[in-house]
């Protein structure tokens, strides 16, 4: 077995048993902190750092849960991401105006590619579905 198909069975797996949990995902929030990933960007008092890792935002895109705000599910998203008609940002901005992400992730370069590395590999994780 090849090692591509060995990952790709890999992520498929991972993705089929992650995905019922993550239409109910909510950022966790402990109320003494801000939610924040950049500790560099926040404020002394904070000392949480809780977000939805972009696996489970693009699972989360996929599902339906940002449609609300502008982005489709299933197969338009994986259309438009193939179109490059929606990118990285574009599900980042989503998710903060759905209270799913702090604001702080729209200028995180690290998590804006993690993100664009989870959209570029949805089509294979459709297809997969």
């Amino acid at each position: 077995m090849k090692l591509v198909t060995l990952v790709n069975s890999g992520l498929i797996i991972a993705f089929i048993t992650l995905v019922p949990g993550i239409a109910g995902a909510e950022t966790a929030n402990n109320n003494s902190s801000e939610i924040a990933i950049n500790s560099n960007n926040l404020s002394s008092n904070s000392t949480s750092v809780s977000y939805l890792q972009p696996f489970n935002l693009i699972t989360f895109a996929y599902q339906g849960g940002l449609k609300q705000h502008g982005i489709p599910s299933g197969g338009e998203l994986v259309f438009g991401t193939l179109n490059k008609n929606i990118i990285a940002k574009d599900l980042v901005k989503a998710a903060i105006n759905a209270d799913k992400l702090p604001s702080q992730l729209l200028n995180d370069p690290n998590y804006l590619s993690a993100v664009n590395l989870q959209l570029n590999a949805l089509p294979d994780y459709a297809a997969a579905d």
